[in-house]
């Protein structure tokens, strides 16, 4: 109702000023002029400013009036936008003549969010391909739709001043365009044109410049045309781009970058062209042509254009994208066909990011070397997607989801948390946000470890954050763990499965006490063993070890992640003991020389190099190896993925025996389990359809029936209702789907991921929960 005060006879409005402050994804997306024309519309006077703790406004109105003006923020804002509060109250008026565009206030604690980079929106692409419009072809157009965000970010607030652009002086044209609140670039800090902004050019391997501009993108085309490998500085870093369907380009590659069998990211001009080689269901179609736009794992058509054979050896997916930039748009539209698009680094290695870098760290990788002149702050690498159960599963968080945070109940402000070795990311608390950043890679080699550092530093910059804790894996010699000790600020330890448990149970805002099964292929347990086939049961605080796989040894230790005949034959030492070596007719023996049996017999025996795990993820590299699939592994996790690939078709409901022995722990800890599942009946009976001559598809079938089997019936044996599913093995679309679907039929609540990975890269997320946990028990300390 509206308020009516008397003046001189007359009932006039009661005129209140609101206050309000937005925070969330409300920075680099339009926000400023979406307000500024709403309360221009709506005549409501008053301002709008950018802040380090997100936009902040004031208007003068009706009661009514003001009330309609929140509403339409809340359902009209802008669509890469998102709200994560809205606080208002109500002032006496100060009486603002207009409504106006403020600048951005500097001070304050850091709680506005980083946007990520946005792929290419439909009005940009549109005036990239008109011969009438001025940025006709150029290949950095932008918006305050879409565009570079993160990787152009040096600090908040996010202003021109504070990017990458700084240094590109605008045009009368584009000034024009910036400073009007009615114009969709009204504020868009990476605003640019061919007359003023960032430019291409085309390098030979020495640096020296062959072409600019258009020229410099016809070339590069030319030269993919031909065969010719094509570094391309992109949004977040270089990627390597060769014809798809040229055998010769894409061994050259795979010799080049030292990437023997690991498959190759492919980009596509359009999702029609993706239509001919792969099955895209409408979940998939979105995901393809969304703003986050990443690189989405499809089934592979049999009758397939004549892609190289050496793109995804004996993988029946393939990693396809759509171009994200105007840049990709123009190459892609050029090329007409698909191109390997692989990360511009060597294996193992940080992608690159400066060309200067570029021509040192990708000599004798490329042919040319297509570049601009806009710096990249920050590394970051295509995100990758795959749908199951008909939702996204995020499986390496990067371009187009990082750095948006999660938001968290009691979170502790100002823990930091390093994550893992593997699939590194770092995460840091602020407030009741959990900014995870983007992938990192592994911690293998000078290069990962200065990446990883220098991430540290710049989250810390950007949200002004010094840490009280550091939150770290418990493995003793992870780089990250080391990282942690050295840097002088007090460490919490998390073991490495409960912080995968924790990181689910965020994503799922979940709290209190869940089975958490935690699967995958190396973690550092609280006895000193290897863990990986973990049943956690939760608590406020902690977790108990409620079941675990049965141990057996790894004669090699970090060897056998690499030959899973080793892990065959500790899983056979295990239950054969010595006559395991004379089984002839078995893969894994066949696959070792007498002598270096005799080698590993004695490692077995004595335990030396050999240590203990309860892994899930190693006893799929033992199956795959028994049954003959796969002796040796050239990436982490092939050996596990080809045994989920090999089932093809096979619909068998068989499953195989197995055992759950109770272990007299009363209560179970943290470190005994309650209940041991063994698996010696398991694989005694793989043996038999070995022997039997079964189909390798049958065996995994029932390989994976049986995991499923076993997850089910330790649910019902722990009998807790919310069930957690997370690790690295829970990127097996068959097991996850099975698992979910099963649990679901026996009146259980599964939980999976969903934007945070299953894999390593979920870990620091979970670090920082199961810190906060832990302080928040223990208030004095903090």
């Amino acid at each position: 109702m509206v308020q009516l005060a008397q003046k001189e006879g007359r009932l006039k409005p009661v005129i209140r000023r609101m206050r309000v402050a937005i925070r969330g994804a409300v920075q680099g997306v339009g926000f400023r002029p979406f307000v500024y024309r709403l309360a221009s519309e709506m005549n409501l006077p008053g301002w709008v400013l950018n802040s380090p703790q997100g936009v902040f406004l004031e208007v003068e109105g009706t009661v009514e009036h003001l009330e309609s003006f929140l509403l339409r923020i809340q359902n009209e804002k802008p669509a890469p936008s998102f709200i994560q509060s809205l606080e208002f109250s109500y002032l006496d008026p100060v009486h603002y003549s207009s409504f106006e565009i403020r600048s951005s206030a500097q001070d304050g604690f850091q709680t506005a969010l980083i946007l990520p980079d946005i792929a290419t929106c439909p009005e940009c692409f549109s005036e990239v391909l008109n011969p009438a419009d001025r940025r006709y072809r150029y290949p950095f157009t932008n918006c305050t739709n879409c565009g570079p965000r993160f990787t152009i970010i040096e600090s908040l607030p996010y202003d021109r001043p504070n990017t990458s652009m700084k240094s590109f002086e605008m045009c009368p044209d584009c000034r024009h365009e910036y400073e009007d609140p009615k114009n969709r670039r009204f504020h868009a800090q990476p605003n640019a044109c061919p007359v003023c902004g960032p430019k291409l050019r085309l390098w030979d391997p020495e640096g020296r410049v062959l072409s600019e501009s258009d020229e410099a993108l016809l070339q590069s085309v030319a030269a993919v045309r031909e065969g010719k490998i094509i570094a391309l500085k992109g949004l977040g870093g270089f990627l390597l781009l060769a014809d798809a369907g040229n055998i010769k380009a894409v061994e050259a590659l795979r010799f080049r970058k030292r990437r023997e069998e690991k498959p190759f990211a492919l980009m596509y001009p359009t999702i029609e062209s993706i239509r001919a080689d792969c099955e895209i269901s409408q979940f998939e179609a979105r995901l393809l042509t969304s703003p986050e736009s990443p690189i989405v794992l499809l089934e592979r058509k049999q009758n397939s254009r004549n892609l190289a054979p050496g793109l995804a050896p004996g993988n029946p997916y393939l990693g396809v994208m759509l171009p994200y930039t105007p840049l990709h748009h123009l190459l892609m539209k050029e090329v007409g066909f698909p191109v390997v698009a692989t990360s511009g680094n060597l294996s193992d290695e940080p992608i690159c990011t400066d060309e200067c870098e570029a021509l040192n760290r990708l000599a004798g990788i490329a042919d040319f070397f297509l570049v601009h002149n806009r710096p990249i702050v920050r590394h970051v690498d295509d995100s990758i997607v795959r749908i199951v159960l008909g939702r996204e599963l995020v499986l390496r968080r990067a371009r187009g989801y990082a750095p948006l945070p999660i938001r968290c109940k009691n979170l502790v402000p100002g823990i930091l948390a390093v994550g893992g070795h593997l699939k590194n990311t770092i995460a840091i608390a602020v407030q009741n946000n959990a900014f995870i950043s983007q992938h990192i890679g592994d911690l293998e080699n000078k290069e990962a470890s200065e990446a990883f550092e220098n991430v540290i530093r710049a989250f810390r910059q950007m949200y002004r954050v010094d840490p009280i804790r550091i939150a770290a894996d418990m493995h003793p010699d992870y780089l990250s763990s080391k990282f942690a000790r050295e840097s002088g600020t007090p460490v919490i330890s998390i073991q490495h499965h409960y912080a995968h448990v924790a990181a689910c149970m965020a994503e799922n805002e979940l709290e209190g006490s869940v089975l958490g099964i935690s699967w995958d292929g190396t973690g550092y347990g609280l006895d000193g063993t290897v863990w990986g086939g973990e049943f956690l049961l939760t608590n406020d605080t902690s977790f108990t070890r409620a079941a675990a796989f049965r141990k057996f040894r790894l004669p090699g230790s970090a060897l056998a992640i690499k030959q899973p005949r080793r892990t065959a034959l500790g899983v056979l030492f295990e239950i054969f003991g010595d006559s395991a070596f004379e089984m002839k007719n078995l893969a894994p023996i066949r696959a070792f020389t007498g002598p270096e049996l005799s080698v590993i017999a004695q490692m077995l025996r004595k335990g030396i190099h050999s240590p203990y795990t309860s892994s899930a993820g190693r006893l799929f590299d033992a199956v795959a190896s028994i049954s003959g699939l796969r002796q040796e592994i050239r990436f982490e996790g092939q050996a596990a993925m080809e045994l989920e690939f090999s089932i093809g078709s096979e619909n068998t409901p068989e499953a195989y025996p197995f055992t759950i022995s109770d272990q007299d722990v009363e209560p179970p800890s943290a470190i005994q389990p309650g209940m041991i599942v063994d698996w010696e009946p398991l694989i005694r009976a793989v043996l038999q359809d070995m022997q039997n001559s079964i189909s390798l598809a049958t065996i995994s079938r029932k390989f994976h029936n049986t995991l499923v089997d076993i997850i089910v019936n330790i649910a019902k044996l722990v009998a807790r209702e919310r069930i957690i599913l997370t690790g690295g093995c829970f990127q097996n679309k068959h097991l996850i789907e099975n698992a979910v679907r099963r649990l679901e039929q026996e009146g259980f609540k599964p939980y999976w991921h969903q934007r945070i990975p299953p894999n390593d890269g979920g870990i620091s997320l979970g670090q920082l929960v199961a810190a906060s946990r832990l302080l928040k028990a223990q208030p004095q300390t903090h």
